[in-house]
């Protein structure tokens, strides 16, 4: 299951930013950024907002995910 705010946090680190970073390049404040990172999902808006800042495209992780498997075409489900 992917948890991308996890994964954001993680490459935030991984990049060598700050928080503070963040919250100034999205023009919220810290706890709204600590929030995305507890967030299992996000609105795709905020997530392509996220992914030009940090230069990272986080729509892949959701793209890897539907490789891994065949839709089931009886039923319509991944």
């Amino acid at each position: 299951m992917i948890h991308i705010g996890q994964l954001i946090r993680h490459e935030l680190q991984r990049q060598g930013r700050t928080v503070a970073w963040l919250t100034r390049k999205l023009n919220c404040s810290r706890s709204n950024v600590y929030k995305i990172f507890e967030k299992p999902t996000l609105d795709t808006a905020i997530l392509l907002q996220i992914s030009k800042l940090m230069g990272v495209d986080f729509f892949r992780y959701y793209t890897n995910e539907l490789s891994k498997g065949e839709p089931d075409e009886d039923s319509g489900n991944l």
